[in-house]
């Protein structure tokens, strides 16, 4: 496995600059179009920008090539960039008629407001920008998208229409990025889902609700068994848990008065409220809580594939990669303090094994800091950042800070990994507790005999599998190793007198655990073929005469590449091997 290649400081703030000035130029397009148009905002953000607008009517893909064109007009005809400062008075002169500048401008805490112009458009931005317009290349930008999105994310604010684009400082960069997301499209799991029949969403029984098919559970049963077999070898004990409880215990958390806005509504169950669960910990915790414990079993390691429910906006809802109703693969550690840098580096050693398993070989690692809403002491804090820190430096893992985006309770590493076309993905979360062991009295007894209070740890490996299983069927295009293939091998038969013989394979393969279909549908051989490539199927074995004669099998990988004649032990031998050795290629 490797960490990404980073991009210099300056080159990623030159590039931050381009994509921000390239919203400015985008806006300006948009206000010669449509002048009674209202500006929200346009930042820079990975590999391009967007803007914010309320506009007199919808737009349509066919308007952004003309506003690119408008683009590419301002910028051959370089016009400067001008910075200015003024009050914030006379902003609010500039800016009247554009009610969601105003609300910004009212929110400066400054007495002066930044604004950059150029040509005739003025915008509240405190930059920086180009020198001027000219210094972006206009075969090096592309729009690419309409979309809506609430004014500041708030779902009862104003819906606006946002445009988005992609910008770099090279038409072959460029280029190579729409490359990827042409390939990205191939590889999106929703279309790869209904294709592959894996899994569906319905809408009479709510969004962001996974229904798993046959073909997609057996993936995901694959990776639960294997994940169980590894935390098993890693002394971690399974248990399972209620998915409902009583609301009095989220308050007792805190998640109730710092994740309200994610839980569900509760229900009355003879006169008590429930919820259901947004998270396993707490009953973990319980669970520890049913003896009194000693240091002396520590670390004690609990895991759950434990499903859980969280309210996401509908409009963020995203396939399975976002959804309201989604399985953790969760575990929680109870240590003694002076374990835990240990258990933490043990848990990063795991979660790099998985992630490199499964064929990830590229990711990012966050340290989060203390958010702006957080419960315990900046000196308990500061402890638990130093032991993730610290964790992380005994394992020589680069790793870079992200200010404030810690959980309420404590700090955390997240990891990100990258598939195949380069997106990131949410993967591996370890986060230190020190506050829910408090308000739960989590504690041991001492060697002197005294109750302790104990550290808590919560991670996760794979994240969860609804996105997991998202980020694994677009890493791999729907093509699954053959390990985790839903069918490993369709058998083929040219006609019906080859019917026994595949039979007969089937059989032996199915003895030896394999997942295996008999294709004896009236179809000529050549259909067969192209509906199993279709499928993903990593093997196909066309049978005739000749293989009934010689005991063999003609080999066909998904790819293509095939082999005629070959000995059905040496086949089941070859299969058996790829699948023990987890292989991410098929071989012949």
């Amino acid at each position: 496995m490797a960490q990404k290649a980073k991009k210099t400081k300056d080159e990623s703030e030159k590039l931050e600059r381009l994509r921000h000035s390239l919203a400015h130029i985008m806006a300006d397009a948009v206000l010669s179009l449509f002048p009674e148009a209202r500006f929200g905002i346009g930042p820079a953000i990975d590999n391009g920008f967007y803007y914010d607008f309320e506009l007199p009517r919808p737009l349509t893909p066919e308007d952004l090539p003309v506003i690119e064109d408008k683009m590419k007009q301002a910028i051959a005809a370089d016009t400067a960039f001008v910075r200015q400062e003024v009050s914030k008075e006379e902003a609010r002169r500039i800016f009247e008629g554009q009610p969601f500048k105003l609300e910004l401008i009212d929110e400066i805490e400054e007495e002066k407001v930044c604004l950059y112009k150029q040509s005739d458009f003025i915008d509240l931005c405190r930059g920086p920008h180009l020198g001027a317009t000219g210094e972006a290349r206009t075969d090096a930008l592309k729009l690419t998208a309409i979309a809506g999105a609430y004014w500041r994310g708030d779902e009862k604010r104003p819906m606006l229409q946002r445009i988005y684009g992609v910008a770099f400082d090279s038409r072959k960069a460029l280029k190579e990025h729409l490359g990827k997301l042409e390939e990205a499209a191939r590889r999106d799991h929703r279309k790869l889902g209904r294709e592959l029949d894996l899994y569906s969403i319905h809408q009479e029984v709510g969004p962001g609700l996974v229904h798993w098919h046959p073909k997609g559970a057996t993936v995901r049963r694959l990776i639960e068994d294997f994940w169980k077999e590894e935390h098993l070898k890693r002394d971690y004990d399974i248990v399972y848990t209620p998915h409902i409880a009583k609301l009095d215990l989220w308050k007792t958390s805190g998640h109730w008065e710092f994740y309200r806005d994610s839980l569900y509504s509760p229900m009355e169950v003879e006169g008590d409220d429930y919820i259901v669960k947004p998270m396993n910990c707490l009953f973990h915790i319980l669970i520890y809580k049913t003896k009194k414990r000693s240091y002396r079993e520590l670390p004690i390691r609990y895991a759950e594939l434990g499903t859980v429910y969280r309210y996401e906006r509908s409009g963020v809802l995203h396939g399975i990669s976002r959804v309201r109703g989604f399985t953790q693969d969760d575990a929680h550690i109870f240590c003694r303090f002076d374990q835990l840098e240990d258990e933490v580096a043990a848990v990063l050693e795991l979660a790099f094994f998985m992630i490199d398993t499964f064929g990830f070989s590229n990711y990012d690692v966050l340290l989060s800091t203390r958010p702006e809403k957080y419960t315990g002491s900046e000196e308990i804090w500061e402890q638990a950042t130093d032991i993730l820190s610290r964790a992380l430096k005994r394992r020589n893992i680069d790793f870079e800070i992200d200010p404030g985006e810690g959980v309420f309770y404590g700090p955390k590493i997240d990891i990100k990994f990258e598939d195949a076309v380069g997106r990131a993905w949410q993967g591996p979360t370890i986060q230190v507790d020190f506050n829910l062991p408090q308000r739960f009295g989590v504690s041991a007894v001492g060697e002197d005999g005294q109750e302790q209070s104990v550290a808590m740890v919560h991670r996760t490996v794979l994240g969860s599998m609804e996105r997991f299983m998202a980020s694994l069927t677009e890493h791999y295009g729907g093509s699954f190793p053959v390990w985790l293939a839903p069918v490993q091998v369709v058998i083929i038969p040219i006609a019906d007198r080859h019917l026994d013989y595949a039979a007969t394979l089937s059989a032996r393969l199915k003895k030896n655990g394999r997942r295996v279909e008999v294709d004896d549908r009236q179809e000529r051989v050549g259909h067969k073929i192209r509906q199993a490539q279709l499928a993903k199927v990593p093997y196909m074995l066309v049978v005739g005469d000749d293989e009934v004669a010689e005991g063999t099998v003609s080999v066909r990988l998904r790819s293509g590449e095939q082999k005629s004649g070959y000995p059905i032990e040496d086949f089941m031998k070859t299969l058996a091997r790829a699948v023990k050795d987890k292989a991410k290629e098929l071989t012949l």
